[in-house]
């Protein structure tokens, strides 16, 4: 609320004695100092974007953006022994031109008469069942093999298109729609799209529960979360990865109860990467945080409130993540003492000159309690969190296993935000539920060096009872 007051009443007050002014000007120092509190946060709030936070870049304006990447010493462009790549034939090209042949064959017959081969087009395949009548009168008929459930219906190579074009290359419907009628001639409806993929939805059950179980005995899972949508309502999409396998799962909850649902967690004793996402705690396993959020975070405070702490820890890390990788490089297991000692020092000193750059400040004296936690300042809370969890933050460095940052699982993630940002929101949560399961299966066979199409073609081989994996172990 504005301060308003005439000469009038100022002279009043003056003339009150030294008492009455020290206490007006102690009342204007601190709306001077709550305004200016109030200027910073909301400057926080504006300054805030993809470089400096977990901001989508689409929320940037007008930002040239800045990369913590320094110059390297090799130029650009492959380096000495690499062994390249080149143009190489293909067992089955896209295009294929036929030249008219003449002459005569070595038999002496004249080639104009030989059979001409045409290209390959959608074949139409008949499967007919005997049906034969004993000598007692009874009529028997033969069984046809599993997957010839109808009159007419598509191969197993057409439905894996559907799933590839819907799920893998996220299609909206209707456009998946279109390319099956350019490419093959084939009208289909959503209705028969839909099908499908519930058909594969349910032949991937059992696939989807070894997936879990392979990233349940993994010794480092990566995990995050992200809104997806649902008839214009939010939920969750949470997913559990490593470099070999892919989890996902929705739910109508982030937290606790969601992670409970997902059952990686249960009795899971290794250690889990994540964002700092407070509800992870509550699982009893090991934890390391993603250094690339904290990274985000030090530009920020080193960008809008100067601060020099945060600049030296942005190449402390930087340091210590190059120290590992080349130890990697070299087949090491570990750091050696030494090196484990000098960072772990340098880490407890800039935490220490973060704390005398952003002490705490006594609390105004008000007569109603605020409940929850007192508010901070940007730079103190991560600061307690890198003094509370220092094990975690510097995981990496103590265990090669655990990676620097979540990426992985931000880059699992991110197709799902792909798909909604071209189709919209799913129209129910089975929509949502078959997705999740259809696009960790295609992700496990990609990372695992595998043709993600051969494996939905399996998918409609299968009856739902095999594991549809390269590699379960």
């Amino acid at each position: 609320m504005p301060i308003n007051m005439s000469e009038e009443e100022i002279g009043a007050i003056y003339d009150q004695g030294k008492a009455a002014v020290v206490s007006l000007i102690s009342t204007l120092i601190d709306k001077i100092n709550s305004l200016e509190e109030e200027v910073n946060r909301l400057k926080g709030i504006i300054n805030k974007n993809s470089h400096n936070s977990s901001k989508l870049p689409s929320t940037d304006i007008g930002r040239i953006p800045k990369s913590l990447r320094h110059k390297g010493k090799h130029k650009n462009g492959g380096q000495k022994g690499h062994p390249g790549h080149t143009l190489q034939r293909v067992e089955k090209p896209d295009h294929t031109f036929i030249y008219a042949l003449k002459g005569f064959c070595e038999c002496g017959r004249d080639l104009d008469n030989g059979t001409f081969l045409n290209p390959p087009k959608l074949e139409f395949t008949e499967h007919c069942a005997e049906i034969r009548k004993c000598q007692c009168g009874r009529i028997h008929a033969a069984a046809f093999p599993q997957g010839i459930e109808s009159p007419v219906q598509y191969g197993q190579r057409v439905r894996a298109y559907m799933v590839y074009f819907n799920v893998f290359q996220l299609l909206p419907q209707s456009r998946c729609i279109e390319i099956m009628q350019n490419l093959f001639g084939i009208h289909l409806n959503e209705g028969t799209l839909n099908n499908t993929l519930q058909i594969a939805y349910r032949n991937l059950e059992k696939t989807e529960n070894a997936i879990k179980e392979s990233l349940h005995q993994s010794p480092v899972l990566n995990l995050d979360e992200t809104g997806m949508y649902v008839n214009g309502k939010r939920i969750w999409e949470h997913s559990a990865s490593n470099a070999s396998f892919t989890y996902y799962f929705c739910h109508e909850k982030r937290g606790g109860d969601a992670i409970k649902a997902g059952g990686l967690l249960l009795r899971y004793f290794g250690r889990i990467v994540h964002d700092f996402w407070r509800s992870y705690f509550d699982f009893d396993c090991l934890h390391a945080l993603c250094n690339a959020h904290h990274l985000l975070e030090l530009v920020f405070i080193k960008e809008q409130y100067k601060q020099n702490w945060a600049a030296d820890m942005i190449l402390l890390l930087c340091r210590i993540k190059k120290t590992v990788d080349a130890a990697k490089i070299k087949n090491r297991d570990g750091l050696t003492p030494g090196t484990l000692r000098k960072y772990e020092e340098s880490f407890a000193r800039l935490i220490a000159c973060g704390y005398k750059e952003n002490p705490v400040k006594k609390p105004k004296y008000t007569k109603t309690v605020k409940r929850g936690r007192k508010a901070q300042h940007p730079a103190r809370n991560l600061l307690d969190r890198f003094d509370n969890h220092k094990n975690e933050v510097l995981a990496f460095m103590y265990d090669f296993d655990v990676p620097f940052d979540n990426n992985l699982a931000e880059r699992d993630l991110r197709m799902t935000k792909v798909k909604q940002k071209i189709s919209g929101c799913f129209r129910s949560i089975a929509g949502a539920q078959t997705f999740c399961r259809i696009r960790g299966f295609v992700s496990t066979v990609r990372k695992q060096g595998q043709n993600p199409l051969d494996y939905l073609i399996k998918c409609f081989k299968s009856d739902g009872n095999d594991i549809l994996l390269p590699d379960t172990t």
